[in-house]
């Protein structure tokens, strides 16, 4: 006689990846960097964003105040706000998304 195990359902919590919600890095206005300031800084320091992408961004945080420059886990969020702010931009702190 053979038994089968029984089944357990598994309810899905949370989105998936153990790591927690992503965080949002966050570039606010300010009266002394340029555009091509905050391009340059953008590009040199996150991933997949070229001088052209970042002249955007700069035009979003003129505009509006601010912008999220980039969104995902915490590590990597703390390392590009670090570096961020050690170009000289003015950082909002971080927060989750």
């Amino acid at each position: 006689m053979t038994t089968t195990p029984d089944v357990i359902e598994r309810r899905k919590t949370g989105d998936g990846t153990g790591l927690g919600p992503p965080w949002r890095v966050i570039v606010l206005n300010d009266d002394h960097n340029t555009f091509e300031g905050v391009a340059r800084s953008l590009a040199a320091v996150l991933p997949g964003v070229d001088y052209r992408q970042g002249m955007g961004f700069a035009n979003r945080i003129h505009k509006s105040g601010q912008a999220i420059v980039w969104t995902g886990h915490q590590e990597l969020a703390e390392l590009y706000h670090e570096q961020l702010a050690a170009h000289g931009l003015t950082m909002a702190p971080l927060e989750q998304a």
